[in-house]
């Protein structure tokens, strides 16, 4: 099967055929063009509605995103995040290798063709001369034997007839002869074109057309192979991003099946439980019996009385209240029915417990000043217990979170302090690289100067106190509400000297130390107000007996300090001085100077030398 053979009169037809083939290629190509425009806008589109879902960067929507039905639907988001990409995949390939491939293909095909037919042209237009000139000596010689012809028969006429002379016969002989000389010239000359034409003909039809043909022929397979094969390429592309699809499918589906119930069910407990205690049976009042009830308060209050003798100490009670605790003076009002009273109690906000037990949060503010007072000196609390209360209303959050629940305000401060022992151990692996860059500088000057790593050196050092400080301010708090410290230790009131303490201790549940005055209002736990009494009355003592520390050894400056803060001392670069408390693990060491001068500096800003006798003393 052969267009050279079968198809040797259609060179038009061909000429269109092929034509019609470039076009469809074409088509296919601007089909896999516009599928690829596709898939980059889908992608697109999948990227946005991931992008859109995903929880916002320090907000609470990233909180909720603990739960597990939440990280499933994060990792749903991720996974298609990842589909999106396989799209854009898709894309590229296709573009790459489909779309510039055809197109280059298409402009080397219209080159080839025009070629082949300009070949094919190029041999019509010359079996064509090669007709003409057939033609032309075929009407010549034609023409010739028809003048021979006229010219024999005028010669016969003259020669026949007697009237015409000799000179005239022997001319038309001349002319007869002449003609048919003439004649047989171009019957040679008609049979050589046409032997030629003939030639030029068989070539034409045989040789010429079937080979140009053959080519067309062959370039159009060609064509048709090269559809095929992108048409395979194009389903291979998509086929091999299917794993990967299935990947992420795979993804979403674990995910789903990591969907945890129960987690989630315990994180909502952790994250809403408050650590109040339910509110306790509410007694019945008795109005038909006031003389029971009358005498009822009176025992109360006897009782009462008597606890707090019982609290007292060696005769040092005194019957003043603490300061900022006030009795109430107004008059006793009518009580309320009991179903009012248990309606207003069903519909309270839990903010009114927390504003009826700031009273309490209020003497401890002001024992713990006092406290302050007795050890240094000054008080070191920024603002009063009304400035709390006002900060309070205002909406202003407290530094040591005492503004929420129990179980929320230890929360915040465990994840205060990871987040301080987490730039704590960045500032101390900073301060490694520049000690071990310092060292090298020591061992080759050429590289650097040591000296000018020390400005920074010291400057990471006091970095590094500030942030320990500032842990253990947090630790401190967050002690106090886990129970282990049952009011600020030794060591937070040493550091409350660095740093202003700017909010009171957290603000205890009302609902576990009130109690039902007559009068339908709160009074305060009168436990609580005995201890701080006795505690207050006694304070004094207690530090009176106080001894001064002996020396346990010396130290070395290595820095200047400056003790700017309450409780801080100041000493100069290579100043010796007596260590009398040795560094319990908070950055700090308590040296003396002279017997009246003595105070904390930071333990990486000495060099001890104990003496081990004294220590074991």
């Amino acid at each position: 099967m052969s267009w050279g053979t079968e198809l040797w009169d259609q060179f038009d037809n061909l000429e269109k055929h092929t034509q019609w083939g470039i076009d469809i290629l074409e088509k296919y190509i601007k089909f896999v063009k516009e599928r690829t425009e596709i898939e980059l806008s889908y992608a697109k589109q999948l990227r946005n509605l991931s992008k859109k879902y995903q929880p916002k960067k320090n907000s609470k929507e990233e909180e909720e995103y603990r739960y597990t039905a939440c990280k499933a639907f994060l990792s749903t988001l991720n996974e298609m995040n990842d589909y999106a990409g396989q799209h854009e995949v898709i894309s590229e390939n296709m573009t790459s290798q489909i779309t510039v491939e055809l197109a280059r293909y298409v402009q080397e095909l219209k080159q080839e063709r025009k070629s082949h037919f300009h070949d094919g042209r190029k041999a019509q237009q010359h079996i064509e001369t090669c007709w003409k000139q057939l033609e032309s000596s075929k009407r010549r010689f034609e023409r010739d034997c028809k003048e021979a012809d006229r010219a024999q028969q005028y010669f016969e006429k003259m020669d026949a007839d007697i009237n015409v002379t000799k000179a005239d016969v022997e001319k038309a002989r001349q002319q007869a002869q002449m003609r048919h000389q003439m004649a047989e010239d171009s019957k040679a000359d008609y049979s050589s074109i046409l032997q030629k034409f003939n030639h030029e003909q068989h070539e034409y039809y045989h040789t010429h057309i079937p080979n140009i043909f053959q080519k067309i022929q062959e370039m159009e397979e060609r064509r048709i192979v090269r559809i095929g094969e992108s048409v395979k390429t194009y389903a291979e592309l998509d086929r091999q991003v299917i794993p990967i699809i299935g990947k992420c499918l795979d993804g979403i589906v674990k995910a789903a099946e990591s969907i945890d119930p129960k987690n989630d069910s315990q994180l909502a407990i952790e994250a809403y439980k408050s650590g109040f205690e339910p509110p306790g049976d509410i007694e019945f009042e008795d109005y038909t019996q006031p003389m029971k009830r009358t005498v009822s308060d009176n025992s109360l209050s006897n009782s009462r009385g008597e606890g707090k003798s019982e609290l007292k100490f060696g005769g040092k009670s005194k019957g003043k209240l603490w300061p900022f605790i006030k009795k109430n003076k107004s008059p006793k009002q009518q009580k309320e029915p009991l179903s009012h009273r248990f309606n207003e109690f069903m519909t309270s906000k839990p903010k009114i417990h927390c504003f009826r037990s700031l009273k309490r949060g209020t003497q401890s503010l002001c024992f713990h000043k006092e406290l302050m007072k007795r050890t240094i000196g000054k008080p070191t609390y920024a603002f009063e217990a009304r400035d709390y209360v006002l900060s309070l209303k205002l909406g202003a959050t407290p530094e040591d979170f005492s503004n929420l629940p129990p179980e929320q305000r230890r929360k915040k401060l465990q994840q205060k302090v990871d987040e301080l022992n987490k730039e704590i151990q960045k500032e101390m692996d900073q301060r490694d690289a520049i000690t071990k860059m310092k060292d090298v500088y020591l061992k080759n000057p050429q590289m650097g100067d040591p000296a000018s790593l020390d400005h920074k050196l010291a400057e990471v050092s006091q970095n590094i106190e500030k942030l320990r400080l500032e842990a253990q301010k947090f630790e401190a708090w967050l002690a106090e509400v886990e129970g282990r410290l049952p009011a600020r230790s030794e060591q937070a009131r040493r550091h409350s000297g660095m740093y202003d303490v700017q909010n009171p201790p957290a603000v205890n549940n009302c609902a576990q130390d009130r109690e039902s005055s007559p009068d339908g209002s709160y009074t305060e736990d009168q436990s609580q107000e005995s201890e701080v009494k006795v505690l207050a009355t006694d304070f004094d003592d207690e530090f009176d007996d106080e001894e001064s520390l002996p020396a346990i050894g010396t130290c070395k400056a290595l820095y200047t300090f400056e003790g700017q803060n309450e409780g801080t001392i100041s000493v100069a670069e290579g100043e010796t001085l007596y260590v009398i408390e040795e560094d319990k693990g908070d950055g700090w060491t308590r040296i003396r100077r002279s017997e009246d001068e003595e105070g904390y500096v930071p333990t990486s800003y000495v060099e001890v030398y104990l003496d081990k006798n004294a220590k074991d003393s």
